[in-house]
């Protein structure tokens, strides 16, 4: 079973900064994509920004040049570093990670439980 721990997140003032950590922890053969998605009131999920296991990263457009996440694979983490904050920043972000459990053929996927960012004056 993976687990994931998160952590971040909080009240900031729009232009400011947060980051954001998620480790993964468990019995787990590797791991693949890290990402982060959101999700606001109201509105569908997004996926915010992912990292590949190679480190190739992907951003959704509207955090580009803001947001940067990076991973640390020794610790089977990720992070997610957010600046230049806007109000539309505001909504729950969600770790994802999949990869292999027990081998090639044991895919697996695990969101976390969320951590609240809002941006608001």
């Amino acid at each position: 079973q993976v687990h994931l721990v998160e952590s971040g997140g909080g009240l900031v003032q729009p232009g400011g900064s947060l980051s954001l950590s998620c480790a993964a922890s468990g019995n787990f053969f590797s791991i693949n994509v890290m990402a982060y998605y959101r999700q606001a009131p109201g509105k569908q999920r997004e996926l915010v920004a992912a990292i590949s296991s190679d480190g190739d990263t992907q951003y959704a457009d509207s955090v580009k040049g803001r947001f940067t996440i990076t991973r640390d694979n020794a610790k089977n983490a990720v992070y997610l570093q957010m600046i230049s904050l806007m109000p539309d920043d505001t909504a729950v972000y969600y770790c994802n990670v999949d990869g292999y459990a027990s081998s090639l053929y044991d895919p697996f996927v695990v969101r976390g439980q969320g951590t609240q960012v809002t941006v608001s004056s």
